[in-house]
């Protein structure tokens, strides 16, 4: 059989997997990767993501830009450390819950983490995730399907359509969220919006349904999008099962 040519490793993939063969301690007073990156991470939660650079990050740490050179060829490349570790590790799944159980704990296990640094949304993803912990959020979201009856490609598939749609969803939550709190849209749209050239929406806005006080919206609003897309994915299972 033949075993294709192994290519030379990204640099940033050597990094993420410790594939550099020099550890993770430098030269000088014990700097190591691990304390650049959780320094981008403090950054990141406290500044947001506008605020990073390599000089913010060396200042952080008490270093010169130049040393962390030594650990990080650029920017870029610490922005993409970045997208790895602040995601963490995956949830771990309810033992012996069907399909449904587990991907909807991993759904939401992935809204905590990302509401837990929301600036994580702003990083750029101009490639697929490399890292170990996307790829253990992508065999945990895998396991889930354990044993059902749909092919491998299919299952990747279905979990990556889970995840781009909790990221697309918090991505648009977290960039309207200030302007909801200081906005009424909905008395706003009362006045301009005609009941006869939209009965729909007039009526919805009408009956202010999201106006109750014990309701957590956001968390509801969550909620129901990951029951229908559930809901969906059951028919959808169900057809390979009777196959």
């Amino acid at each position: 059989m033949h075993t294709p040519d192994r290519a030379p490793l990204p640099k940033t993939v050597e990094l993420l997997w410790d594939r550099t063969g020099t550890g993770t301690r430098g030269p000088k007073r014990g700097l190591s990767l691990d304390q650049i990156l959780d320094a981008a991470t403090a950054i990141g939660d406290t500044e947001g993501y506008t605020a990073l650079s390599m000089a913010r990050v060396a200042k952080h740490l008490g270093f010169t830009t130049m040393s962390l050179y030594r650990y990080v060829d650029s920017k870029d490349t610490l922005v993409e450390l970045l997208l790895d570790r602040v995601i963490g590790g995956p949830p771990e799944l309810p033992a012996d819950a069907g399909w449904r159980t587990a991907l909807e704990a991993w759904a939401w296990g992935e809204y905590h983490a990302i509401r837990a640094h929301e600036w994580w949304l702003d990083i750029p993803m101009t490639s697929p995730p490399l890292g170990p912990n996307n790829m253990a959020w992508l065999e945990t979201g895998m396991s889930a399907f354990a044993g059902i009856p749909i092919p491998e490609p299919v299952k990747l598939q279905l979990i990556v359509n889970v995840s781009l749609s909790v990221i697309g969803r918090m991505r648009f939550r977290r960039d309207t969220a200030k302007q909801s709190e200081e906005v009424d849209y909905q008395a706003i749209l009362l006045q301009v919006v005609d009941p006869e050239r939209f009965p729909a929406v007039h009526s919805a806005m009408a009956h202010r349904a999201f106006e109750s006080e014990d309701i957590d919206w956001e968390k509801a609003d969550f909620g129901f999008f990951l029951d229908r897309l559930l809901d969906g994915y059951e028919v959808f299972i169900a057809r390979f099962s009777r196959e």
